[in-house]
């Protein structure tokens, strides 16, 4: 199929651009970085730095000040880049799905027009309806 079939139909994955923006590139890049054991080792480790400096600190406060912001920033800005690797992954996911669908509605259609089957239009119309697919025209 063209992607002039697909007008107003599922994208398909083919159609879909794999160029990345610079943000993109390094998200995908930092979410692989924290989701290994080095990071978390990397994250006990800074723990085991700061449970100690409490003499160097000298005030309760100060001590958990320091742990607190720490931890506040770095949750703050994975928050912001593992939403970004996946929405982009649950959007690839989508238009697979979408193109899956799409390519059972068509042969679905092509079926019951070669074996004059009533249901399987009306199972084809429910699918399409299920999945938000637009009707297309036939070429």
């Amino acid at each position: 199929m063209t992607a002039d079939q697909h007008k107003g139909g599922a994208t398909m994955p083919s159609e879909v651009s794999s160029r990345l923006s610079f943000f993109d590139r390094f998200a995908t890049k930092a979410a692989g970085f924290v989701s290994g054991a080095w990071f978390f080792a990397m994250c006990v480790l800074l723990v085991l730095i700061w449970a100690p400096s409490y003499f160097a600190f000298g005030s309760v406060d100060t001590w958990q000040l320091v742990i607190n912001t720490a931890t506040t920033i770095v949750t703050f800005l994975l928050v912001a880049l593992l939403q970004n690797t996946q929405s982009r992954a649950n959007d690839a996911v989508q238009h697979k799905l979408n193109a899956i669908a799409d390519g059972l509605a068509d042969l679905m259609s092509q079926m019951a027009e070669s074996q004059d089957a009533q249901r399987l239009h009306d199972d084809t119309r429910e699918l399409r309806e299920a999945v938000g697919l637009e009707d297309k025209e036939s070429a």
